[in-house]
């Protein structure tokens, strides 16, 4: 889709919150984390975000049971964050999730999502999914991305440690490098 095409669709407000990142991915900043062999910077994915197939095992657990495990799962990469994996529900135990009514937020580049949290913890959302998603991220049409804060969540194997911060839910694995967004000191991102 042109840059023109998605100003018809989006409103201003959008359009000026898609503007207002300064970094792209087109060049790391000084203080970033240089990269050993096999390890990718978080600063080198892209703005506007990009989805990316995982053909890894994903697995996500509620005090070991499992709730999700797929094989078809995406990766949504942003310039600064560790990616968010999103798994299509076909591949999870729909009922261990209850969607929270009420719910929603903003995303300029996704759409408005909707909450889910844990039949056995509805008091905390645990995931979220995008129903009807913005025309570039219509991929993620179908499918739950998980907070690891509250879950186990493994990606081969590896069990994912939990990007910093509540509001962010980005899956932090050993092949990636930082600083994230979201770690202390990291606001003005």
């Amino acid at each position: 889709m042109k840059s023109d095409e998605k100003r018809k669709i989006a409103p201003n407000w959008l359009q000026k919150a898609r503007e207002s990142w300064s970094h792209t991915g087109e060049e790391r900043p000084p203080f970033t984390i240089k990269p050993k062999k096999g390890q990718r910077s978080v600063w080198d994915f892209p703005r506007p975000p990009i989805i990316e197939k995982v053909n890894k095992p994903i697995v996500v657990k509620y005090q070991g049971q499992e709730i999700a495990n797929s094989l078809r799962g995406l990766a949504v990469l942003e310039t600064a964050s560790p990616p968010t994996y999103y798994i299509p529900q076909c591949d999870i135990d729909m009922n261990t999730l209850i969607k929270i009514s009420g719910k929603t937020s903003m995303c300029e580049w996704k759409g408005s999502a909707v909450y889910w949290a844990l039949s056995a913890m509805v008091d905390r959302p645990v995931a979220w999914s995008y129903p009807k998603p913005f025309p570039e991220f219509e991929e993620l049409k179908d499918h739950i991305a998980f907070y690891p804060h509250f879950l186990e969540c493994f990606v081969d194997g590896k069990q994912v440690v939990a990007q910093p911060g509540e509001f962010y839910a980005g899956w932090i694995t050993p092949d990636l490098t930082g600083p994230f967004k979201g770690e202390r000191g990291t606001e003005h991102w």
